[in-house]
């Protein structure tokens, strides 16, 4: 299934101004990476959020927020929200910032 472009250019929109973004596809859908880490991205008709695990419960407490099993095995640290909790920018930017929180604090890469 292809990664649902309506979601991925509200990602996109609500990135270009982050330092060091660049994007890229991968896992089926657009990854977007900050000084080589992969912080946010899009697959089918979710958002992948990596928001470390510090902040993994408090994350999966809001709205829409699940645990990241693509492969039969959870990644702590990540999240998928569904499209449906991702469907306004203010939306888009929570989930954005909250994966800036902890992805800029990583060494680039």
């Amino acid at each position: 299934m292809p990664y649902n472009e309506e979601l991925a250019a509200r990602v996109a929109k609500n990135m270009t101004e982050v330092p060091g973004m660049v994007e890229k596809k991968m896992f089926g859908g657009i990854g977007y990476m900050i000084d080589g880490n992969m912080s946010i991205g899009t697959h089918r008709d979710a958002l992948m959020v990596r928001v470390g695990l510090e902040a993994y419960e408090d994350c999966l407490a809001q709205p829409g927020a699940r645990v990241m099993d693509f492969t039969g095995r959870v990644m702590k640290g990540w999240v998928t929200v569904p499209v449906g909790y991702a469907e306004t920018d203010e939306q888009v930017q929570y989930w954005i910032r909250r994966s800036l929180e902890f992805v800029t604090t990583l060494p680039p890469k």
